[in-house]
């Protein structure tokens, strides 16, 4: 059983940086976790993934050293169940817009006394060797990563009841569907409203979570984290196409420029 590293640097003050990964590729994970991010977001709402992929995607994080955690498609204790099983280290939970909802997943999430997860055995629990079922309940509660997604008008107007719910760990603010909620604001507008929501969860002693990040923005990324912000993630994709795009830009700029010495 490894330990939550994201967690643990989190719990020292520090923010942490994490890939979103849309489909299935160990590779990926992998690749995040030899150059030094702290986590992978495995995208199980958007993306095509099956649990059983999932799982071998969280074999390739164990290995690296990078905490996966999971996105996951809905709020039911069973689809938490699965995927926790599989052995991530977190879920993130998508348009959690009430304390209701909050509450109910966070108990999803834990084993009893801190919530009511069913009991299995398997990788979660080093399938029972070298360590009680004790043991390894205490190590699996204090290593869960719970993250609530603020992704509607509703959930802002809750955030205050959100950040109350004992066992919600980070809230993540995400700006795509939070525009649309917003009736398809600008960018501006959402930023805003990004603006006021992030210091409001620190302040209720929550880590914070900002998704919809640009690898060509980084002043904004930079302002979230002095704002507020702990948990960063960034989209493969999107980290993936600056890099191509800067290459081939550089290359061809270069040689323009060689072009026009000679």
């Amino acid at each position: 059983m490894q330990k939550n590293l994201t967690k643990e640097k989190l719990e020292n003050g520090l923010p942490v940086f994490g890939a979103i990964i849309h489909e299935y590729s160990p590779g990926a994970v992998e690749l995040f976790g030899a150059i030094g991010y702290d986590f992978v977001m495995i995208d199980c709402e958007h993306g095509s993934m099956s649990v059983d992929q999932v799982e071998n995607m969280v074999r390739g994080a164990e290995v690296f050293g990078i905490t996966p955690i999971a996105r996951i498609p809905n709020h039911e204790d069973s689809t938490i169940l699965r995927f926790l099983d599989r052995g991530v280290q977190g879920i993130i939970i998508p348009h959690v817009n009430t304390r209701a909802q909050a509450e109910a997943v966070a108990k999803a999430a834990r084993y009893h006394p801190e919530g009511h997860r069913g009991i299995g055995g398997g990788r979660s629990h080093d399938y029972g060797v070298n360590i009680s079922r004790d043991e390894s309940i205490k190590f699996v509660n204090e290593n869960i990563l719970v993250i609530p997604m603020i992704e509607e008008v509703e959930a802002v107007s809750n955030v205050e009841e959100i950040c109350s719910v004992k066992g919600v760990d980070v809230l993540h603010v995400a700006p795509g569907d939070l525009g649309q909620s917003m009736s398809n604001a600008s960018q501006a507008e959402i930023r805003e409203v990004m603006d006021r929501v992030v210091p409001k969860i620190r302040a209720a002693g929550k880590w914070v979570g900002v998704g919809g990040n640009s690898p060509n923005d980084i002043n904004r990324v930079s302002d979230l984290i002095v704002t507020g912000a702990n948990l960063i993630t960034i989209a493969s994709h999107g980290l993936m196409k600056s890099g191509a795009e800067s290459f081939r830009k550089s290359v061809e700029g270069q040689l323009k420029e060689s072009s026009l010495n000679n």
